[in-house]
């Protein structure tokens, strides 16, 4: 019970590495507050961890919405006094050729990956910095190397990363500590769930979920991570891999990540 008597607030928990870390960080005793945009599917999750036997706290919010964040954070502080550690995990995709993409599709993806991260870590961080706790970001690979036909997730993820390397040292002399966790392809819903060029729901996912990480390896990884105060957090060979070559041989990789993603099912370019 490593966590016992803590307070984790995860973003956008109600599927895939969210609702995993949440069972996971449970597990470890800490009172976990879970936050969605959907109250169906927000009251399907907290059922079903508090059946798994973790003390949840769910909070309906949407990520992008700076007036939520405040209330969430509000809510936390006014229920449990403090918050120890923030899981900025809240994310959405899309896929298509940037020519083609409304650019509302662009700025929704913007205001829940980025601002959706500022506005919670923005209304968390006084309570963070009287605890010297953590706050995490659920970032991705695509935060260090962008992909074609998301370009607007790849942006987020950039964003993600710079802000949280500024962030962090601005508050690394008062004890806060801030880690970075990019997992590779993770077998989730984040694909399924991804914007098409015109908003609408992709459906169904381009690439084979069976070969993927698990949410609940992620989740693990991420707790041991935060346990050990770890600035940055890279899984998978082959995630670790692109960070390499990327850094290293980056006119090299334009080729690889295009013929690779070009594979995928129905890609929009060829």
């Amino acid at each position: 019970m490593k966590l016992k008597g803590k307070v984790v607030i995860i973003t956008g928990a109600t599927s895939g590495i969210g609702e995993a870390c949440a069972l996971v960080f449970g597990k470890e005793g800490a009172q976990v507050i879970i936050t969605g945009r959907s109250p169906e599917k927000l009251e399907l999750t907290a059922k079903k961890l508090q059946a798994a036997g973790i003390n949840i706290f769910p909070i309906l919010a949407d990520a992008g919405s700076e007036a939520d964040s405040k209330r969430m954070a509000d809510d936390v502080i006014s229920a449990f006094g403090k918050i120890d550690i923030l899981i900025n995990n809240a994310g959405i995709s899309m896929r298509a050729l940037f020519q083609d993409v409304d650019l509302q599709v662009f700025k929704k993806v913007m205001d829940t990956n980025f601002w959706g991260t500022v506005y919670a870590t923005k209304y968390c961080l006084p309570a963070i910095l009287k605890s010297k706790g953590s706050i995490i970001g659920i970032s991705s690979i695509n935060g260090y190397r962008g992909t074609p036909a998301r370009t607007a997730y790849t942006a987020s993820k950039f964003a993600m990363n710079g802000f949280f390397e500024s962030l962090r040292t601005e508050v690394m002399k008062k004890g806060v500590h801030v880690l970075v966790a990019c997992p590779g392809f993770t077998s989730s819903n984040i694909r399924n769930n991804a914007l098409k060029a015109d908003g609408s729901v992709q459906g169904a996912s381009p690439r084979d979920e069976a070969q993927m990480m698990s949410p609940q390896e992620v989740a693990e990884s991420i707790l041991s991570a935060t346990l050990k105060r770890k600035r940055d957090l890279v899984l998978t060979f082959q995630g670790k891999l692109v960070v390499f070559l990327n850094k290293w041989a980056p006119a090299f990789m334009d080729g690889v990540v295009y013929r690779q993603m070009a594979k995928e099912k129905d890609s929009p370019f060829k």
